[in-house]
């Protein structure tokens, strides 16, 4: 994503006809700096949420954090533990709480706060992914706002997203909108000193400008954020990183101010299959390639062939997501793997036309066809 001159674009247009925008709000947003939830900012975002569906024919959702943050003061600890089994339970113990914070605001201003907790699995599994977004359309038609986070209580690592801002990118595309915003403790995306103003969709430029850390209390970061980003604008959405802590900062989104960072659409948006393969599905498996199946992949838009594998590093199925590596690179593209990770250690290194006689029953020549593999 490439920085673009900001005077050249009217920041109002793509806000001002979101349909359906998504939400989203981090720990360090609604909590204080010893780590209790700050009613005030709650109490003021939730007026603004909604605000912003009072728009005639706009449907909010939210993705809130703050759960686990309660549930550590509920249950006594005096910091956020580490251990899985009491995150989790500080989850079950702070969800209920936080629900009825979202829902004590929102009432005042007659609407009705909805809880949908999800993982992983409800956006990578065909039929969960649909149930999920009828009984979302369900809410938003009736002109309530759904207040979504992840069921920590039940996730593990093979279904769990780890942090809200995957989530709020999952939402977005589930539900089709047109905005996502995620508010951040920060102003926007920073290059130095420097507020990033409008990143264009497609390059991935900025990346430099990332810095690793969290905030405190929270699981994700601007890694995780520009990460949703790209998913969000993969699907045609414009997304935004604003700071969630000043005051109406969602209306002058909608104004079209200077206001965080926004990141453009990408001007040719992925097929939804595409999509799901580069941003809701997990690789299984890695495949080290050589430098020519890289090339092949990322310049020529080729299958990739038995002869480019040079490593199979885990266990997976045929049909599994697998990620492309070469070895000395972070994962440049995801696929669907033709072949199991055992007969791919047979098949690795080999001509195609091999392929039959090694494994002793006839297949494809790809070890992933070009239909089936997406450059992350």
């Amino acid at each position: 994503m490439a920085t673009v001159d900001p005077a050249s674009l009217d920041r109002l247009t793509p806000l001002r006809r979101a349909r359906t925008v998504v939400v989203k709000i981090g720990t360090g947003v609604l909590t204080d700096p010893r780590g209790a939830i700050d009613r005030a900012v709650l109490d003021s975002l939730a007026n603004e949420l909604v605000d912003l569906a009072e728009t005639p024919g706009r449907r909010v959702a939210l993705v809130s954090s703050g759960a686990i943050a309660l549930g550590v003061e509920a249950l006594g600890f005096t910091a956020r533990p580490r251990r899985m089994d009491q995150l989790q339970a500080c989850a079950a113990a702070g969800q209920g709480l936080l629900i009825r914070l979202w829902s004590e605001v929102f009432a005042r201003r007659k609407r009705v706060a909805a809880q949908v907790l999800l993982t992983h699995s409800d956006f990578a599994e065909r039929g969960r992914y649909l149930n999920a977004r009828g009984a979302l359309d369900a809410l938003l038609t009736r002109g309530a706002i759904p207040v979504i986070n992840e069921n920590d209580t039940v996730s593990v690592e093979e279904i769990a997203f780890g942090d809200n801002d995957s989530l709020s990118a999952q939402v977005a595309n589930l539900l089709g909108a047109e905005l996502l915003v995620m508010l951040s403790v920060a102003p926007g995306l920073l290059d130095g000193e420097r507020r990033v103003q409008v990143v264009a969709g497609g390059d991935r430029s900025v990346d430099r400008f990332v810095r690793t850390d969290v905030s405190g209390g929270g699981k994700g970061g601007m890694v995780t954020k520009l990460k949703a980003a790209r998913a969000a604008t993969a699907a045609g959405a414009t997304a935004v990183i604003a700071p969630g802590r000043q005051p109406g900062v969602l209306a002058a989104l909608m104004r079209g101010d200077d206001v965080g960072t926004v990141f453009l659409p990408m001007e040719q948006r992925v097929s939804a299959r595409a999509h799901w393969i580069a941003h809701t599905l997990r690789g299984r498996g890695t495949l080290v390639v050589d430098e020519g199946a890289r090339r092949a992949v990322l310049e020529g838009g080729r299958s990739l062939l038995p002869s480019g594998v040079v490593e199979v590093r885990g266990t997976f199925r045929r049909g599994d997501p697998v990620d492309l590596v070469t070895a000395d690179s972070a994962p440049f593209a995801r696929g669907l793997s033709a072949f199991s990770s055992a007969e791919l250690h047979v098949i690795r290194g080999r001509n195609s036309r091999e392929v039959g006689d090694l494994l002793g029953a006839p297949h494809g020549d790809e070890v992933i066809h070009r239909d089936d593999l997406v450059v992350i």
